[in-house]
């Protein structure tokens, strides 16, 4: 399987309440129209984020805040098409890959540097991989849950650089592209993890577009464009400086004051356009974006490790009794697909699993009875005096979690079944998410462009949602779906990969592990004046090619 390929001001925008007036969004003097009808040189984008970043280590920047600006302020070594999801050259110029992927050698180009102005050389590249595939425990530096089975790194010579793993690793070239592996200059690699939280933005130096110039903690910060950038992956139209001069990031947690400042004329661009608010920001002219995000759909995790969840008819029995089209249909829009999978259609290695699926509520009761569980007066099903209570966390990052979840609670009270979803200030929750005997459901997602994500989401040692480790000794409960999930990450052919991916997605669905409610798109709001929009493989805006037609 060799494979090789060639070219292709911080500002406080926003009062405590109510709408304000943003200096920002005027033309600026050299934001006029073009007279082409082409791009506009110039001006300055106001963006409103739904949530605040907590930090720029790019293995930590899965939450969307945090990528929006890695995916800015970063380049990678290759580009990963959003559409086709194909791969092309960026920082590297082309790629060799053995037969068995435990060997990707890169070859770079020559012209790149960091904002901060030190060149991007193969030893730097090394280094940034060095510590993305091994972590930093001293500096609480956690490995990228992009990178498998990484050995180490070889410089051959300044413009060429081969990395080594233990084992294979198929999704590494996918890795490459992603924000978690942005580059990042030398001095920022030896930062702390303080070094990259919020306080600390300026002084994460990349080889971007933009570089961050201002920032005031947890409201908002500036990118600037930087006037020597001139490596864009070479399918990209705009090859050279970004349109823009800054982009002005305001953290707006209201959903009224983003829509009302959107359609008033006081911002650009603002992520996270709620379902109920789509029709009102079409209505008005403006145009809603929802890029799907080709991973890990939208899902309730089944902790096993609960004694409650650990019988199979419970599990199947909430996976009947939960009607998943009723969930998408009253609370959500057109642009979120039920799923008919733990992954997306649009993700690498889907396989249809709809007819583990079905809402079927009698079944779910007969599965409950035949477990046990006998109906008490309260409407709640019991057994050995035990209630049939779960938890349930609300997931903040999710869209509208809680009033999906509410309805879920419904249904579910329909067969017996007692869902509360979790209420606790940020360090109760943390602790609690963790403990299967305190929220037994989990609510989440993850996005990636690569038959990986399913091992991220689910194995133990990533973001292990199901709970498969024990936390006391650290025993696993289901070594066979460990198995299964370190194949996807390790067989060397795509059709492999395929076929490792569909038997854990049919595990998944067979042992009544995750009920996967609907594929989950990020959702943004534009302003007519706005021209460019674009996103990368997992939805996160890229400005490079945006502008202004003020």
């Amino acid at each position: 399987m060799s494979h090789s390929t060639t070219p292709v001001r911080a500002l406080s925008l926003l009062a405590a309440v109510g709408l304000m007036t943003l200096t920002g969004c005027g033309a600026s003097a050299s934001s006029g129209t073009g007279g082409d009808g082409g791009p506009v040189p110039g001006g300055t984008l106001v963006y409103l984020e739904h949530q605040a970043h907590d930090s720029l280590y790019p293995p930590s920047a899965g939450f969307y805040p945090n990528g929006g600006l890695v995916n800015n302020v970063t380049d990678r070594l290759v580009y990963q098409d959003p559409e086709t999801l194909e791969f092309e050259p960026w920082i590297a110029t082309e790629w060799e890959v053995n037969d068995d992927a435990t060997e990707y050698t890169f070859t770079l180009r020559d012209d790149v540097t960091f904002s901060d102005g030190s060149p991007l050389d193969a030893e730097v590249v090394a280094k940034n991989f060095d510590l993305y595939g091994q972590g930093d425990q001293d500096r609480a530096l956690i490995v990228s849950e992009t990178i498998n089975n990484y050995g180490g790194s070889e410089v051959l010579d300044e413009t060429t650089v081969r990395f080594h793993f233990d084992a294979p690793s198929p999704g590494f070239l996918q890795a490459t592209s992603t924000i978690n592996s942005g580059l990042l200059s030398e001095d920022t690699l030896d930062l702390s993890l303080e070094g990259f939280g919020p306080g600390n933005s300026t002084e994460v130096i990349g080889t971007g577009p933009f570089t961050i110039t201002e920032e005031e903690i947890g409201t908002s910060l500036t990118l600037t464009a930087r006037e020597d950038y001139a490596w864009a992956p070479p399918s990209r139209e705009n090859q050279g400086r970004a349109h823009l001069d800054e982009v002005q990031v305001s953290v707006t947690p209201e959903d009224s004051v983003r829509v009302g400042s959107l359609i008033a004329g006081q911002a650009h661009f603002v992520r996270y356009v709620q379902a109920q608010d789509e029709r009102q920001v079409e209505e008005a002219g403006f145009t809603v974006h929802a890029p799907q995000t080709n991973g890990v759909n939208n899902s309730l995790s089944l902790r096993l490790g609960n004694e409650i969840l650990s019988e199979l008819p419970v599990r199947q029995a909430l996976v009947a009794g939960i009607d998943r089209q009723e969930v998408v249909d009253t609370i959500y829009t057109d642009h979120y697909p039920l799923a008919t999978s733990t992954l997306s259609t649009t993700a690498r290695g889907y396989a249809d699993q709809s007819e583990h699926l079905e809402y079927d509520p009698e079944r779910a009761e007969e599965l409950l009875d035949e477990a046990g569980w006998e109906l008490g007066s309260d409407g709640v099903r019991e057994k050995d005096g035990t209630p049939l209570t779960l938890v349930v966390n609300e997931a903040a990052p999710q869209p509208r979690s809680f009033e999906a979840l509410t309805l879920i609670s419904q249904q579910l009270a329909g067969i017996g079944v007692d869902l509360r979803i979790l209420a606790a200030d940020a360090g109760t929750y943390a602790e609690a998410i963790n403990d299967p005997d305190q929220v037994q459901i989990y609510h989440s997602m993850v996005g990636r462009a690569d038959h990986d994500v399913i091992k991220s989401q689910y194995h133990s040692q990533n973001r292990n949602t199901l709970l498969n480790r024990d936390p006391g000794d650290g025993s696993v409960q289901d070594e066979e779906l460990e198995e299964l999930l370190e194949e996807v990450a390790s067989a060397a052919e795509p059709e492999d990969r395929d076929e490792a991916s569909a038997a854990v997605q049919a595990h998944l669905s067979e042992q009544a592990y995750v009920i996967p409610l609907f594929e989950e798109p990020q959702v943004y709001g534009t302003a007519p004046s706005v021209h460019g929009v674009a996103f990368e493989s997992v939805a996160r805006p890229s400005f490079h090619e945006v502008w202004l037609d003020e």
